[in-house]
């Protein structure tokens, strides 16, 4: 048995896989988080940002380059759940739902090419089914570091999420997560999800553009609505100002989960679906 030499060290080529790890991909970023299940404690995070959007093929190159910056491939994990973000995704009831009919859920919401291999999550205990387009070539990837491992859409992760936290109020909740261009609002009311959607902004405009109009969409008043945000935003930011003359509940969201000891991180944010993904 190798002994551990502090709660924060990390074993690699270790016979115990007693670790987690936990990867985001997108074309514009990478994050990922190693949780170790017996200290109880994230070990490892890392987000990064790129400064435009990427091909799917130089995504892979960044994460191989981030994996051998950490010795990824030398620690032993007991599981290994990878996160797609992109917008190629749809939400269906599954009521409605039908494996047979994947594309046919996609194709009139979003682009979608004849060789994209398209994928789904089951929302336990939601009725809900997100169909997705996966990058095959991460998968593959992480396939053949790691052998079994599982993989989901980031909203699959966030509406979960978010869906499983105790409120204390009835009342319909925007939620807003914001990371580089891209906003996901997530409005739930009663522990039912109303909309998860996502957009890409340039401007303090476009973000309220978006947010005013899925509002408006849904027939929520701005007067009562509770709008949280959360993600790459505080309070006196450009866009949380913009939000605060137009909605009167405002605030930022702080998910609280005290679960994970994450004192020696020295304060590095860890991506919400990230984190609850393991």
């Amino acid at each position: 048995m190798t002994k551990k030499e502090n709660s924060n060290s990390i074993q690699r080529n270790s016979s115990k896989d007693f670790y987690r790890l936990s990867i985001q991909v997108s074309l514009n970023g990478l994050s990922f988080c190693i949780l170790d299940t017996v200290g109880n404690a994230v070990l490892e995070t890392e987000h990064l940002i790129f400064h435009k959007e990427l091909a799917p093929h130089q995504l892979l190159k960044e994460l191989q380059q981030l994996f051998e910056k950490y010795k990824i491939g030398q620690i032993r994990f007991s599981e290994v759940v990878v996160i797609h973000r992109n917008p190629l995704f749809s939400l269906v009831p599954k009521a409605l739902f039908d494996p047979e009919e994947l594309a046919n859920y996609l194709k009139f919401n979003t682009r979608i090419l004849a060789n994209d291999h398209i994928e789904f999550d089951e929302l336990e205990g939601y009725d809900l089914i997100n169909v997705y387009v996966p990058f095959v070539n991460v998968n593959n990837y992480i396939y053949d570091l790691f052998g079994e491992f599982v993989f989901k859409h980031y909203g699959t992760v966030m509406v979960q999420s978010l869906l499983n936290m105790p409120t204390n109020g009835k009342g319909p909740v925007c939620y807003v997560h914001l990371s580089g261009q891209q906003m996901d609002i997530t409005v739930l009311a009663n522990k039912k999800l109303l909309l998860f959607n996502s957009f890409e902004h340039t401007t303090p405009e476009d973000f309220l553009y978006y947010l005013l109009f899925t509002l408006e969409q849904l027939q929520l008043d701005t007067e009562t609505v509770a709008l949280k945000l959360f993600g790459a935003i505080e309070e006196g930011d450009p866009v949380y100002d913009l939000c605060y003359g137009y909605v009167k509940h405002v605030s930022i969201f702080v998910p609280s989960d005290n679960s994970y000891s994450m004192t020696h991180l020295q304060g590095n944010a860890i991506d919400f679906t990230v984190l609850n993904a393991l």
